[in-house]
């Protein structure tokens, strides 16, 4: 149970990451895909950022982790 609860936190933690908007929550507070590229990509904002984008650009394989995940919940209960 501690393993499946830890990838479902994951999981969440990624599907939050994907829906935020550049133009209007990212852009505003400076962690623009503009500001990515002139900031040093080693350093903890670059390392943020990067993650940021490769959640929202795999959103594909999230929906069909998220569908995994619901058949799971549905078949075990």
């Amino acid at each position: 149970m501690g393993l499946w609860s830890l990838l479902e936190g994951f999981l969440l933690l990624a599907n939050a990451l994907a829906i935020l908007n550049e133009d209007r929550f990212l852009a505003p507070r400076g962690w623009s895909f503009q500001e990515y590229y002139e900031i040093k990509r080693n350093s903890f904002k670059g390392q943020i950022l990067g993650l940021i984008y490769a959640t929202q650009y795999l959103r594909v394989p999230l929906i069909l982790f998220n569908l995994l995940c619901i058949i799971v919940k549905m078949v075990s209960g």
